[in-house]
């Protein structure tokens, strides 16, 4: 699901999973109005984002970084981390084994 009141750019090889929700939209609730607003959302070059993912507005997945299955994400993943849980927290470095060379550069 993508709820794109703001910009969502999916990087290269990048998967997001089934039932995601990637929302670019919230309401202000500082005011009394609950005025919408939208930031964008940016998931890397092959990141992957596993099953029942929430992305919040304005968040960066890192370029290579991988969500755990039904994590909620608030904040930035950094780049080849592992993350997980609600809300998701990076936990450990995603090592990769074979063509490590292959991996694109993230094109955004």
């Amino acid at each position: 699901m993508l709820y794109s009141l703001g910009e969502i750019d999916i990087g290269a090889n990048a998967v997001v999973s089934q039932h995601c929700y990637l929302c670019t939209g919230s309401h202000d609730y500082t005011k009394p109005t609950f005025d919408i607003y939208a930031k964008p959302i940016l998931v890397g070059a092959e990141a992957w984002l596993a099953t029942d993912v929430f992305v919040a507005p304005g968040v960066r997945i890192g370029r290579g970084a991988v969500v755990g299955a039904r994590s909620s994400v608030f904040e930035d993943i950094p780049d080849l981390m592992l993350a997980k849980g609600t809300p998701a927290k990076p936990f450990k470095k995603r090592l990769l084994t074979g063509d490590q060379d292959k991996m694109q550069e993230a094109h955004v």
